[in-house]
């Protein structure tokens, strides 16, 4: 179950609560809710890692492309001085060389974009979960605001103090 299912289930759990005999409190284990928070608090630092191993294969994909890049460029050089040393091929070998290094940079660019691409919309989709969440939680802690406004939610002093993260 991810955060956000989580969070809806802690929304239902208050609004399921029974109510307690001729008052309008509701009557809610306090045990079970920390224990949904502590999960739910558990879940996200993994989402947050998810999202920076996202970021280091990222960092990956693009040094390894470099590496290919460099390889290639150096493969490009190397050819190229070999060609340069006949006279009769010197400019021939010239742009075959140039080809060469023009070809390496851009599949280096080609991987670089691909890569961007798909962190960028790896982030943007974790974006939007994390937009959610908040909402999720938004919307709970207005829902228990109107409750408390119209009368049928009164804190104890000890629920007025901020959850544990």
């Amino acid at each position: 179950m991810g955060p956000l299912e989580r969070i809806e289930e802690l929304i239902a759990y208050v609004e399921q609560a029974k109510a307690v005999p001729m008052s309008r409190a509701a009557k809610i284990d306090r045990g079970e809710i920390i224990a949904m928070l502590e999960e739910l608090g558990a879940e996200l630092p993994a989402e947050l890692r998810r999202a920076d191993a996202m970021l280091a294969e990222r960092d990956k994909i693009i040094d390894a492309g470099q590496r290919q890049a460099n390889q290639i460029i150096g493969e490009a050089e190397t050819e190229h001085a070999r060609l340069v040393a006949g006279h009769e091929i010197t400019v021939s070998a010239e742009h075959e060389a140039q080809r060469l290094i023009n070809q390496a940079r851009d599949e280096a660019n080609r991987l670089r974009n691909e890569v961007d691409e798909y962190v960028d919309t790896t982030l943007a989709n974790f974006e939007q979960f994390l937009h959610r969440a908040l909402s999720g939680v938004e919307r709970g802690r207005d829902k228990m605001h109107a409750l408390r406004e119209i009368g049928s939610f009164q804190p104890s002093d000890e629920e007025e103090k901020p959850l544990p993260m």
